[in-house]
């Protein structure tokens, strides 16, 4: 494994290592206005949700590595302490980096990349029409979290109003998560998708406990086939189930028949289908598969 003091490292290559590491990273693609009235739009992938109640944003706009300059985005807010954070899909992406070139501050990135701009309801930046979703914020506070090149600047955002085209609403006017095509920024020149194609589920314990490794079965918890992860999934259940005959497939009768000769063979082809369960995240017949070698 590789080992790194990041004192031995320059700004440029901690950044490089940072970037690739800690990602997909969502983005920020922000509005600002001047108080001149001058329009600037750039995308940030230093972004998150921090807090629902109040609802908190916060994008860091960093001083560039190669120069200690600080960008437009930054100026704006400092000027105007409003923002609408423009959230960025497949369909407008190609847009998003072609917005992200450092053009002059008069500049309209609006314009350069092709962008509608739409009048906001509460702030003065305009959106992004193109967006799906569009959260005007107020800014409540900037902190400068250094001096030199590679310094972030924390932009602390109250989100006021939230935009949603309702082409990607469901029934109940809710987010469709699986009608987006969002995407993250990874490290160099690379993106990510998060569509119905890449997406999985994975069900959160919540208030129901799941019953954790130490109580799983030692023939279930030590085996050389299951994987932490799929482990992980069998032992996010609040009691080990109890054999239910209804669930019981014909694969899981031929090797119980096949092999119960052998007991360590059959437990082996018992893990290596209750794998392929896991995989497609049928937790509860993989349980009934391995019941049947412990």
């Amino acid at each position: 494994m590789l080992s790194i003091n990041v004192k031995d490292l320059k700004p440029a290559a901690l950044q490089n290592y940072l970037q690739h590491a800690i990602a997909p990273r969502p983005i920020c693609f922000a509005s600002t206005i001047d108080k001149a009235g001058n329009v600037n739009l750039s995308p940030y992938s230093f972004f998150n949700l921090f807090s629902s109640n109040p609802p908190i944003v916060v994008f860091s706009p960093a001083r560039r590595v190669r120069d200690n300059s600080i960008k437009h985005t930054l100026q704006n807010v400092m000027e105007v302490p409003e923002v609408v954070i423009n959230i960025v899909d497949f369909d407008m992406v190609q847009q998003t980096s072609l917005a992200s070139c450092e053009y002059p501050k008069n500049v309209n990135e609006f314009v350069k990349a092709g962008f509608t701009e739409e009048k906001a309801f509460m702030v003065a930046p305009p959106m992004v029409k193109e967006s799906k979703i569009k959260l005007e914020c107020k800014v409540n506070q900037v902190i400068p979290l250094g001096t030199e090149g590679g310094a972030g600047n924390l932009v602390i955002a109250e989100v006021l109003m939230i935009h949603i085209h309702e082409i990607i609403l469901n029934s109940d006017q809710q987010i469709d998560q699986t009608k987006l095509d969002l995407v993250a920024r990874l490290g160099g020149n690379w993106y990510t998708r998060a569509n119905v194609h890449t997406m999985f589920e994975v069900e959160k314990p919540n208030m129901n406990l799941g019953i954790g490794f130490d109580a799983l079965p030692e023939s279930i918890k030590n085996s050389n086939i299951l994987s932490g992860n799929e482990l992980a999934a069998l032992a996010n259940v609040q009691a080990i189930p109890t054999i239910d005959n209804t669930i019981i497939d014909d694969r899981l009768k031929n090797i119980i028949q096949y092999f119960s000769i052998n007991p360590d063979e059959m437990e082996k082809e018992l893990h290596l289908y209750a794998k392929e369960l896991l995989l497609q995240n049928n937790i509860s017949l993989a349980w009934q598969v391995l019941l049947a070698a412990v």
